[in-house]
């Protein structure tokens, strides 16, 4: 078993105005096809890991070779994340239920729950992700460098927690339409939010 390039579940102009045809074409079927390359790749030479799935495997970091932890942290790490990433988008939908009772009582309101999102997002140096996770019960924002994803763990990934909600603040998720403005490109992601998507991740962590 192989890990292969997930199908969008919507065309790749369905998010325009906010996140352009251009780039989200792009970003699919290079970056992500490249990380899915890469892990499978490292992935031939190590049977007993292979069929795990990608969340499973990210899990495993610690139990790996030495030459192929780096490989498949910074690969499987990029396949688990965009993976997740994909199904969180979409145009319409409205957070509300457990989800947004949650956010109020661990943020004290949407608004500051957005607030402390996208300064995670924009704060995080050079290329990585912002997160809401969820952890012993309670909601937490968090940011990972690179290809790290919270499920890898604090000895890994300096954090930990159930991923609700990924950003994708590296340069190929955005730079095409908006440049340097990382903090447009944030606030567009508000347009975006597959919030039905969350409440089911947020209900099964």
């Amino acid at each position: 078993m192989s890990f292969t390039l997930p199908s969008l579940p919507y065309g790749y102009d369905a998010l325009e105005p906010h996140f352009d045809k251009e780039t989200m074409e792009i970003h699919h079927t290079k970056h992500h096809q490249t990380y899915v390359n890469n892990a499978n790749g490292a992935l031939k030479s190590l049977p007993e890991f292979a069929n795990l799935p990608v969340d499973d495997l990210i899990q495993k970091l610690d139990q790996l070779p030495a030459d192929k932890k780096t490989v498949l942290r910074n690969n499987a790490g990029g396949h688990a994340n965009h993976s997740l990433f994909w199904k969180g988008l979409k145009q319409g939908t409205t957070l509300q239920g457990e989800l947004k009772s949650a956010i109020e009582r661990d943020f004290g309101s949407v608004d500051a729950f957005k607030e402390a999102f996208g300064k995670a997002a924009a704060t995080r140096f050079g290329s990585g992700w912002a997160w809401l996770v969820k952890k012993d019960g309670k909601l937490a924002v968090v940011s990972t460098a690179n290809q790290d994803n919270p499920l890898m763990g604090e000895a890994i990934s300096g954090i930990s927690g159930y991923p609700i909600l990924g950003l994708d603040v590296w340069e190929h998720a955005y730079y095409l339409k908006y440049q340097n403005r990382r903090p447009d490109y944030i606030k567009s992601f508000w347009n975006v939010v597959n919030w039905d998507e969350a409440a089911a991740r947020f209900s099964h962590a």
